[in-house]
Order: C-alpha cells, then sequence, then structure tokens
C-alpha cells in the first residue's frame, strides 16, 4: 500500500467517528438510541439492512467458492434468494410490534417477562459468535493488501499476527460511532458503507476484464468488455454453469428448497430483525421497500463477487498465495490489479472489506444492549430507570459485546464449528414465533415447554450423548457413512487449468525446498509420503481429468468420522481405508462409489444426529445419499417437531389472560401512522374495540389471526417472486457474455 491508500483508510475512519458524534447529540431517549426514533426512510431502511447482512467474510466466501468450483459456487448464498418474496409480509410485522427487541414482543405475547432473559441469552450467543467470526476474517482478507503478515509490538519479544492489531482498532472505530450515536450513527454509516461494499463488488470486474485484454488479448484492436472473451478463453466453460460444478453438483433442488424452509422459519427470531426488518421504519411501505430492497441488493452484489473470481481465475491462476489459500483470492487481487494505478484504490478496497464487517457489527452491538436494557436491566435491576440511565446503560453494554467478539475471536481463531451452531440457534424460538403470530391459542406453558424441548433435543442430547454414552462413537451401527463417490470429468485443458497447475508445482517445490532446508536432504520416497506425488505438468488442449470426490460422511454424527491405524491411533481416512463398489459411466464423466473396508475400526466425531435413527427404522438407505441429501435430512425434524409440540400441548395447558391477548392481537392488525401521536391514538381506538379489524381474517375460526393479503401484499410478493428468478437469470447472461 502507498501512502495515499493509507490517507484513503484514515479518511475513513474519521469520517465513522464523525458520524457517531453528531448522531450522539440527537439522542434523547431509549427509541432514540436503539431504533433512531423510527424515523428511517426507504433509503436508510434499505442500506441498513444491506449493511447488517452482509458480512466481511461474505464475499470472500462467494470469492472462494467461484475460484474453486465455478459459478454454482455463488449459490453458497444464494440459498436464501427465495426466502426474499416473503420478508415484504414480514415488514408489516416487525412495524406493527412497536417494540425495540423481539425479547420485548416475547414477554407481551406470552405474558412472561422470564422469556424476555431467555430471548436475551439466545441474542448474546448468537451475535457473540457472530462478531468474532467478521473480525476474524478481517485479517485474512486484509494481510495481503498492506502486504504485512505480522507485526512486531514494543511490548512483546516474538511478532504478533497482523489480525491482533487490525482487529482491535476497528472494534474501537466501530464502538466509537455505534456506542456514542446508536442506530441513527449505525444507518448513516451503513449507507456510506453500503455505497462502499457496493465499490467492493464492482471496482475489480472494470480493471480485471482490461488487465485479461492486457495480458492475453490484444490491446490495440480489444476493448475492455472485450475481457469477457478472453475470460472464456482461458477458463473451462464447465465453470460457467450456474446450477452443476465442473465436478459435479453440489446444490441440488432439494437442498435449496429445505434450506429455504429453513431461513423463512428461522430468520425471523434473529434479534436484529426487528430494527433492520421494519421496526426502525417511519411507515410500513418505508420497513418493506427497505427490507425487500436492501436484501436484493446484496443479491446483486454477490453477482459480481461471483464475476471478480472467475477473472481471478483467468488471470491469475498461477498465483502461489491463492493457490496455497483461496481465501486470499479479494486480497491478492485487489493488489495485483489495482495496486500499479497508484490512486489510493487499494486503501479503498481495503476501507470495503472492513466496512462490510462494521456495518453488521454496528448493529448486532446495538441489538444485544436493546435486550439487555429492555429484558433485564429495566425488567428486573431497576425498573423506574430514566431514559439517560437507559441509554448510558446500553452504551456500556454495546462496549461490551464488542469487546467479547474481540476475546472470541483473537483467542479462538477458528470458530466455525461454533458458527454453524449458532446457524441454527433460531430454531428454538422459531416455533413460539410463528404459532403466537398466527394463532390466539398457544400458551405460555406450551412455548416454555417447546422451548425446552427444541434446546434439550436439538442441542443438549446431540451433544451430551457421545459423553455420557461413549460407546457410541464406536458403535458399528452408528459409524455407518455415506458412500465416497469420485466423479472424473474428461475435458480439453483451459489455459487457466494450465496456469493453476503451474501454481501447484510450485507451492508443492516450495514445500518440499523448505522442508529440505530445515531437515536436510530427503529421498524422493520421503518427499513423496510427506507431500503426495508431486502434480504433473498440463499440456493446453490435451485431455484433463477434473476429479471431484464427495461422501464419507458419517450419518449419524455431525463432524467426521476417523480410522483406527495399526499403530492404535486415530487418523482421518485415507485412500486405502476404502474399497470400490461400483463404478458408472455417464458420457465423460465417470462416478466412482466406494465404502470403508469391513476390516476398517471406525469411530465418530461430533454431535449425535438423533433424528436418523428414525429414518433408519423407516427404511431409508442413508448409506446411499449424498452430503447434500444428509444435510437437508437433518431440517425436517428441526423445522416440523416444535410446531407439532407447541400446537399440541396449547390444546392441553390453560390460555394466557383474554383481554391482555385481545390488547396484543388488535394492535398487530392496526396500521401504523408515521405521526406518532395520531398513531397512539389508534392504537387506544384499537383497544377500546378489540373486534375493530375482524372482518379482515382470513379464517374466523379455531382462533387463528392471519388476516386477508390486500392487493399491494400479492403483488409486491409476486414482483419479488420474479425479481429472483431475474437475478438469477443475469448471472447467467453475464457469465456467458463473450462465449
Amino acid at each position: 500500500m502507498t501512502t495515499i491508500d493509507y490517507v484513503v483508510l484514515v479518511v475513513y475512519f474519521l469520517a465513522m467517528a464523525v458520524i457517531g458524534v453528531w448522531s450522539m447529540l440527537k439522542i434523547k431517549k431509549q427509541e432514540d438510541f436503539f431504533l433512531g426514533g423510527r424515523s428511517f426512510g426507504k433509503i436508510l431502511q434499505a442500506f441498513a439492512v444491506f449493511g447488517a447482512g452482509t458480512g466481511s467474510h461474505e464475499p470472500v466466501a462467494v470469492g472462494r467458492t467461484t475460484y474453486t468450483s465455478g459459478l454454482s459456487g455463488i449459490w453458497s448464498v444464494f440459498l436464501w434468494l427465495f426466502c426474499t418474496p416473503f420478508y415484504w409480509f414480514f415488514a408489516v410485522w416487525y412495524r406493527r410490534m412497536r417494540h425495540l427487541t423481539l425479547g420485548d414482543w416475547f414477554v407481551e405475547r406470552y405474558q412472561s417477562k422470564p422469556m424476555g432473559v431467555a430471548y436475551l441469552l439466545y441474542g448474546i450467543a448468537f451475535y457473540m459468535f457472530f462478531l468474532a467470526l467478521g473480525f476474524s476474517a478481517v485479517g485474512k482478507m486484509c494481510a495481503p493488501l498492506i502486504e504485512v503478515e505480522t507485526l512486531q509490538l514494543p511490548w512483546r519479544a516474538e511478532p504478533v499476527p497482523i489480525e491482533f492489531v487490525l482487529v482491535p482498532i476497528i472494534a474501537v472505530v466501530v464502538a466509537v460511532y455505534g456506542v456514542l450515536g446508536g442506530l441513527r450513527a449505525a444507518y448513516w454509516t451503513d449507507l456510506i458503507q453500503g455505497v462502499f461494499i457496493i465499490l467492493l463488488s464492482v471496482l475489480l470486474i472494470p480493471s480485471g476484464l482490461q488487465a485479461l485484454v492486457d495480458k492475453f488479448g490484444d490491446p490495440q484492436t480489444m476493448g475492455m468488455l472485450d475481457g469477457f472473451q478472453v475470460l472464456h478463453e482461458r477458463v473451462s466453460a464447465d465453470y460457467f454453469k450456474i446450477f452443476e460444478t465442473p465436478r459435479g453438483g453440489e446444490f441440488p433442488l432439494h437442498y435449496i428448497l429445505g434450506f429455504t424452509c429453513l431461513g423463512l422459519i428461522g430468520i425471523v427470531v434473529q434479534p436484529h430483525f426487528i430494527a433492520i426488518g421494519g421496526g426502525s421504519a417511519k411507515t410500513e411501505m418505508s420497513a418493506r421497500v427497505g427490507l425487500v430492497g436492501g436484501v436484493f441488493m446484496k443479491r446483486l452484489c454477490s453477482v459480481g463477487w461471483a464475476l471478480t473470481a472467475l477473472i481471478v481465475l483467468a488471470l491469475m491462476a498461477d498465483n502461489l498465495e491463492i493457490a496455497e489459500d483461496p481465501d486470499a483470492v479479494w486480497g491478492v487481487a485487489a493488489r495485483e490489479i489495482l495496486g500499479p494505478f497508484q490512486l489510493g484504490l487499494v486503501g479503498l478496497m481495503l476501507a470495503c472489506l472492513i466496512a462490510a464487517l462494521m456495518s453488521s457489527a454496528d448493529c448486532y452491538m446495538l441489538i444485544v444492549s436493546a435486550l439487555v436494557v429492555r429484558n433485564f436491566y429495566a425488567a428486573y435491576v431497576k425498573p423506574d430507570a430514566g431514559e439517560k440511565e437507559c441509554v448510558l446503560v446500553g452504551r456500556i453494554v454495546g462496549a461490551l459485546i464488542i469487546a467479547g467478539g474481540v476475546v472470541i475471536s483473537l483467542c479462538f481463531m477458528n470458530i466455525f464449528e461454533q458458527l454453524k451452531i449458532a446457524l441454527e440457534l433460531p430454531l428454538i424460538f422459531a416455533a413460539p414465533f410463528w404459532v403466537g403470530l398466527c394463532w390466539r391459542r398457544a400458551t405460555r406453558s406450551a412455548a416454555w415447554l417447546t422451548l425446552a424441548f427444541s434446546t434439550v433435543v436439538f442441542f443438549v442430547l446431540p451433544l451430551g450423548l457421545p459423553m455420557l454414552v461413549p460407546s457410541l462413537a464406536q458403535n458399528p451401527q452408528f459409524t455407518v457413512t455415506n458412500d465416497v463417490v469420485t466423479s472424473i470429468t474428461t475435458r480439453p485443458a483451459a489455459p487457466a487449468d494450465v496456469a493453476r497447475r503451474e501454481a501447484e508445482i510450485g507451492l508443492w517445490d516450495g514445500r518440499v525446498g523448505d522442508w529440505v532446508q530445515a531437515e536436510g536432504p530427503q529421498s524422493d520416497e520421503a518427499k513423496v509420503a510427506k507431500f503426495g506425488p508431486r502434480p504433473e505438468p498440463i499440456v493446453l488442449g490435451k485431455m484433463i481429468e477434473d476429479k471431484f470426490t464427495t461422501g464419507g460422511k458419517p450419518v449419524y454424527f455431525k463432524d467426521r468420522i476417523e480410522v483406527r491405524g495399526p499403530d492404535g491411533q486415530w487418523q482421518a481416512p485415507r485412500p486405502e481405508h476404502l474399497v470400490e463398489t461400483e463404478r458408472v459411466e455417464e458420457g465423460r464423466t465417470t462416478i466412482i462409489h466406494q465404502q470403508f473396508r469391513p476390516d476398517c475400526t471406525l469411530r465418530g466425531q461430533g454431535r449425535f444426529n438423533l433424528e436418523f435413527v428414525i429414518y433408519e427404522r423407516l427404511g431409508l438407505e442413508l448409506k446411499k445419499c449424498s452430503n447434500a441429501a444428509l444435510e437437508t435430512f437433518r431440517l425436517p425434524a428441526r423445522l416440523i417437531l416444535p410446531f407439532v409440540v407447541i400446537i399440541l400441548l396449547s390444546l392441553i395447558t390453560p390460555q394466557g389472560d383474554r383481554e391482555k391477548l385481545d390488547r396484543y392481537y388488535v394492535k398487530m392488525k392496526t396500521p401504523v401512522d408515521p405521526d406518532p401521536k395520531i398513531d397512539a391514538a389508534e392504537v387506544e381506538a384499537s383497544y377500546r374495540d378489540p373486534s375493530r379489524f375482524d372482518y379482515r381474517r382470513l379464517f374466523p375460526f379455531f382462533g387463528l389471526e392471519i388476516q386477508k393479503p390486500k392487493l399491494l401484499d400479492i403483488a409486491g410478493f409476486v414482483v419479488a417472486f420474479a425479481f429472483c428468478f431475474g437475478i438469477i437469470g443475469l448471472t447467467a447472461w453475464l457469465a456467458n457474455l463473450g462465449s
């Protein structure tokens, strides 16, 4: 990075801090701090949704999966695409709740202050890991840009990784503008940072296309857009398929549908959704347009991330840094493509990457602060606390939450397994939310028992059973895996394949050279034993084999399977542990099925999948299921059982106070007026006449409170659904330009 790059970065940080101080002057009460006075219009709402929903790890994840597996890697974020049309309805619910937190909603609907505390504990766990994930990702992304991996600090004898310096600095900036300015500062910075994230999504595309023309084309006769033609000349056509990777489909339709259902049911109870989902909007239409528009902005940016990765593959397939770690795609590409311009573009790219983190961190911090203040401090510690005191407590909690995220990030950099658990945590509260929203008969006792059931069955038992019954891990009945399936596709080698193989050879030579230098001369057999055989060079146009292996996934254990070696030690599975059971020829692709040899002793690791015992009893042949199918089969129990439990228990447990239920449901039916005084008067009128909107009920029986959709509801949903297909079509069209 040059001096101008650092200037750009410093100016950016200072601007965020100034916005925080400016916003602080406007804060008079809790609603101002936590929800910005419910004064935000469509644009600010959209950018808040976009900023909070776009983490710093997502561009990197899409870049990595697209670089290694082709355009279908975009489904790593597109899995939630078809949830978006339903947000058109969700936004209205969040605005009509008229609460500061979703914890408040659970307290009101189920008439239980302790339920607000339970939701608070879930919110803290949920966001601590998300914040830590974002902070952890920053170091890996930014190190290639600033070309520094470690720093020597005066008070330490040994250098420390760069993230140990970057993460605290970013955390301080987030804390300054978020803690001081509240949600108003967060939304204004999200607007600025949203523009930066959009720049991140498109900045490398024109420069990368021109670099392709300059390096592999004819700059005298070809323009920037001709870079698409060069892109297709350099990269195999298999890499431009949106539904299938060059090495087999990783995102089948059942997998996409399953995760769409998971998103629809679980995302509604993520704590930040009450703010960005509509609770802070001025009007219901602002809430709707903001939520749906912000999510679609993210989806469109995902197209840019995937296209950038394909350009990088065509341009820098021989890069050793990327060959060693595909997560470095963004950092290396920005340095190599933008650096030579000397215009501060590398600093701008670094600011964009940090913006993606900060725009999520500020929102998460404030939401947890609101939960602590509303559902613990004001509810139990000091019920008569004034507005200023509550805002002060919120600021202190916000700073502590950021600090906690930093500590987890720096102490436990590998948090992806914890993140997987965090993504399923919302299912604990999902059924009580949905059923309580739509059915008057749902009871407090049923909600509490459902929370306990979901926690025990989906989290406590899967984690505890392997510890309580250690023999499960080596029981042959439960150490079965699905088939190891290797797909070998034969195709002509493209230039990018040749360059990538050169990088793999260079990487192998470098590792062997370092080992020999450290340990002394080694035999060829020792080198192969440690690093595998040296990759063979690829000749352009000659037939090569794209080999992709999947499967070998334990059916009953969540993490992995291990094999006992001859020395009695447990080790990762190796090719010699497998035996071929089937070989199928499909055109130019050979599919080989393998299973573990009968004489192998296996051990399962991780959480125990209880539901798969039921599937086995039903006669399902789990060994033949793909990894995606096994992941999909985990979902039905988690998505359906809690609903069955709360409905059945609600039928046999006493209902809550009828008057309070009447007030809750009529409030949820009362349209929001942007004028707070008029809106308060409308709510009071509804309280006086709880049957005021009963004519809008779609099913006026069984206590169902589902409302008849209006023309605007249907039209918005249909347009959003069509837009989903439009984004997929746009992705395919852009990818095939120049083919």
